[in-house]
């Protein structure tokens, strides 16, 4: 299948090129550079000139506290990219995916938040990304919007990915122990992209590895085990200690059980992907 993935130099997009690639794709990447999805007419031109059956929408603006100050940009990447490109699939017959987050939700359920659970987006981050999810909707009802949540992996910047570097250097973390979660390894993410196509599926899906809810406390304390750290590097503090200009949901743990009616296992336990990222790493 031929395949155009945009954001190409983001951590999910790398594992979904190598992926893709893997199992005998015909793959065209884009990065920012080369593609703005904002920018309608040129979304448009690039789907005349490639013609792509799928298409993976792996280009978002992810700083949750610049996008507190930088709105417009947010949006820009987060609402009208995925519309652009939603539009674009559905005038040129391209299956269509998009990767959404766990944000969407205010955090305060107690259980796991399914498919069906109402958005209530706290951060202009989060308000950004929902407002994607109904603008790629509205611009093609065969959407494929896929939530996930705490990725991590190779490539990553954020704390999750670092985490294996900064546990080696034996410098002391705190880390948040009152805000939950379900981690997600880009690699595992990536495939599930792909594994979403070809069935005729469209809307909403969570996409996260299983296993329980985890804390980044209980996260980073488990990968410090893992590579024979000293736990007492592990700091427990709480989510307000940090001060930060964005709101985040206390809970935005996820319930991806919508994949197993298009014949799709669950993604395996956290645990097991993070011991292979922590090799891979190590």
């Amino acid at each position: 299948m031929k395949v155009m993935i945009t954001g190409a130099n983001g951590m999910v997009a790398r594992a979904a090129i190598s992926h893709c690639e893997s199992i005998g794709d015909e793959v065209i990447a884009f990065t920012h550079a080369d593609l703005d999805i904002s920018d309608r007419e040129k979304v448009f031109r690039l789907f005349e000139e490639c013609r792509p059956e799928i298409v993976l929408n792996c280009a978002a603006y992810t700083d949750v506290d610049g996008s507190e100050a930088n709105e417009q940009t947010a949006y820009a990447a987060n609402a009208a990219g995925p519309e652009n490109l939603a539009a674009a699939s559905k005038e040129f017959g391209s299956e269509f995916v998009t990767i959404s987050t766990d944000y969407v939700f205010d955090g305060t359920k107690e259980g796991f938040y399914t498919q069906d659970d109402e958005p209530d987006p706290q951060s202009v981050y989060a308000k950004s990304k929902y407002d994607g999810e109904l603008r790629a909707t509205a611009a093609n009802d065969s959407s494929i919007i896929v939530r996930s949540g705490w990725i991590y992996g190779k490539h990553g910047t954020n704390f999750l990915s670092v985490l294996p570097d900064l546990l080696k250097q034996g410098r002391e973390l705190r880390t948040i122990g009152d805000a939950y979660g379900t981690p997600t390894f880009a690699s595992d993410l990536a495939v599930r992209l792909r594994e979403l196509t070809g069935k005729n599926a469209s809307g909403i899906f969570h996409a996260t590895n299983s296993g329980p809810g985890v804390s980044y406390f209980e996260f980073a304390s488990d990968a410090a085990a893992l590579l024979g750290r000293d736990p007492q590097l592990i700091k427990n503090i709480s989510q307000n200690d940090l001060l930060r200009p964005a709101a985040r949901p206390y809970n935005s743990r996820l319930k991806c059980d919508r994949s197993e009616l298009f014949g799709l296992a669950p993604l395996r336990d956290w645990r097991n992907a993070l011991a292979e990222f922590l090799d891979i790493v190590s």
